[in-house]
């Protein structure tokens, strides 16, 4: 065999190589996407249900004509059950809204007992600012009063309950974010977060979801896995939880 001939094979049998080779790895990329993706979808459908086993879409047996739209059903029960995609939804539009403000001046404020947690966890992450502790009146409209603020959104945890939050920001001219359920009257919110707001597990998978989605939106973080706080630590543990 001549030398000219010994070369072309050699050249051939490398490029064959080569081209086995990179077969493999494109193989082996494909398989790894394969898996994470399927990792991926499995965390997202173990996250689904972990957040509907938490009672945030179950409404009461009251509901208001703002909130019908936000209804699908009622339960053997009697409660009204909340769309949870409309949920979701409603918790990623906001979070691009309080993406876009400077979060410092984003008050959260919480007259219930089993949101001051979720509050709390809620601002720790994000450097929101609180509210706790009685609203005094003049909050957002009194300039003369020390704890006199000047808020871009102020969100809250019941129209209701937070009421004069709800009208100080309104006459401040303050955009209010709110989670409502379906016995809620949200003429005076901007933006409505339909979900369970009276229930310790609800309430905290509402904030921690709102959390995650600004933190994404902000780009601290790409991805679940780099939250530092789980669902758990946002719920307000009881007396006898603690002891």
């Amino acid at each position: 065999m001549s030398d000219d001939n010994k070369e072309v094979q050699d050249e051939d049998l490398a490029a064959t190589t080569e081209d086995e080779s990179n077969s493999d790895t494109s193989s082996e990329e494909s398989t790894s996407a394969e898996v994470q993706e399927g990792d991926s979808v499995l965390e997202s459908d173990n996250l689904e249900k972990m957040i509907l086993s938490t009672g945030i879409r179950v409404g009461t047996p009251v509901k208001t004509k703002y909130m019908t739209p936000f209804i699908v059903r009622a339960n053997p029960e009697g409660l009204y059950i909340l769309d949870i995609s409309k949920t979701l939804a409603k918790i990623d539009v906001a979070a691009k809204f309080i993406g876009r403000a400077n979060i410092s001046r984003v008050a959260v404020t919480s007259a219930r007992e089993y949101g001051k947690t979720p509050v709390e966890k809620f601002c720790e992450l994000t450097e929101a600012t609180s509210v706790f502790g009685r609203f005094m009146p003049g909050t957002f409209t009194n300039p003369s009063l020390p704890k006199y603020m000047e808020p871009e959104i102020v969100i809250v945890t019941d129209p209701q309950a937070d009421q004069q939050a709800v009208l100080e920001a309104t006459r401040a001219g303050v955009p209010v974010i709110a989670i409502a359920n379906s016995d809620n009257v949200t003429s005076r919110v901007d933006l409505v977060i339909p979900a369970n707001n009276r229930g310790r597990k609800a309430l905290a998978t509402v904030y921690w979801l709102l959390a995650r989605e600004v933190l994404k939106k902000q780009g601290t973080i790409k991805s679940d896995s780099e939250m530092r706080m789980s669902i758990d630590d946002f719920e307000t543990k009881l007396v006898e939880e603690i002891s």
